[in-house]
């Protein structure tokens, strides 16, 4: 693999992940890998040899402070809001006062902070700040990761692969695409045809087509998952219930409805984000752990971009393999 590879695929689930943020609107995204809401404290350990650990694993929720680094002496802040009234509430935060010496550093995980480094701050308690350097954001991280040499490109790309994917079981996949399918299919619509094997090279040219950057990421992931889920519709319309038509249309509904507001990464995300939401509010929800049920709405949301149910196709395009 050459020095770009490593590079795109770490780009790839940072965005992917800001994204995913920014489009549920909380930063605990990560909460469904078990350990992950740590993923942000050795994720920059990794990038920038810090020394950093999680504050609250010392003291619970202390206001203004994540992560602290005893060894380089500062404090960190990690925010999915980049506003500077978030920052100069941070500052003025009581507990800023018991880190005399320390550096406060402020990390934006899902939008850009520019600007911010050329703004000033109220800084009432003088902790040592100088946005220029201790504002930090996915586009500086990024810019960091790209100067390294290969090696570290490396290290790190392993890191992001294990933490951002998730082990799958192949037996309570089924179980739960199915239970999903079968929430997301209650309404009637008209016999689907069934398809071929996919055609990777088509799905390329359709993730491009669409300039689906981040969500690359995604559909190459799940897009394995294809014969799968058109098993699964088989033998659901082998009972004579046509759910595949139900689910594919309920996600072009969402798609759609969208639309005209979003286009390219962050529909393919607001889709998926709507999904889910259907399947948790609806009353045939059968209880999925959260982190098994968005592995099966973005398995579901990929099929339908396969099968051309949402976002444009390229000219000739034909995802089944003859």
């Amino acid at each position: 693999m050459n020095r770009p590879d490593y590079f795109n695929v770490i780009e790839e689930r940072l965005n992917l992940l800001a994204l995913r943020i920014i489009s549920r609107g909380r930063l605990n995204i990560l909460d469904y890998h078990g350990h992950s809401e740590n993923f942000y404290q050795y994720f920059l350990n990794e990038v920038y040899g810090w020394v950093i650990t999680n504050e609250n694993d010392n003291k619970q929720n202390v206001e203004a402070i994540d992560l602290i680094d005893l060894t380089n002496k500062f404090v960190v802040q990690v925010s999915s809001t980049a506003s500077k009234q978030k920052i100069e509430s941070s500052l003025s935060k009581d507990s800023i006062k018991t880190y005399t010496g320390y550096t406060f550093k402020f990390i934006s995980i899902a939008r850009d902070a520019d600007d911010l480094r050329k703004d000033t701050f109220k800084n009432p308690h003088g902790i040592s700040f100088t946005p220029s350097t201790d504002i930090i954001d996915k586009k500086s991280i990024l810019s960091k990761i790209r100067g390294l040499h290969i090696d570290e490109q490396e290290r790190i790309y392993k890191f992001v692969k294990k933490e951002l994917v998730m082990e799958i079981d192949p037996m309570k996949l089924e179980s739960n695409l199915a239970a999903v399918i079968n929430i997301l299919s209650k309404e009637d619509w008209d016999k689907t045809e069934p398809v071929a094997e996919i055609n990777s090279f088509e799905i390329d040219r359709k993730i491009s087509h669409n300039n689906l950057n981040a969500a690359k990421a995604i559909i190459d992931d799940y897009k394995v998952h294809y014969g799968r889920v058109d098993k699964i519709y088989a033998d659901f319309d082998l009972q004579g219930i046509n759910k595949s038509k139900s689910v594919l249309s309920t996600i072009r509904q969402e798609y759609a409805k969208a639309k005209s507001s979003l286009n390219d990464d962050q529909l393919f995300f607001d889709v998926i984000s709507k999904v889910e939401k259907k399947v948790l509010n609806s009353s045939n929800h059968t209880t999925i752990p959260f982190d098994e049920l968005e592995l099966c709405i973005n398995i579901l949301v990929v099929d339908a971009f396969i099968r051309c149910k949402i976002f444009e196709n390229p000219e000739r395009y034909s995802y089944a393999s003859t």
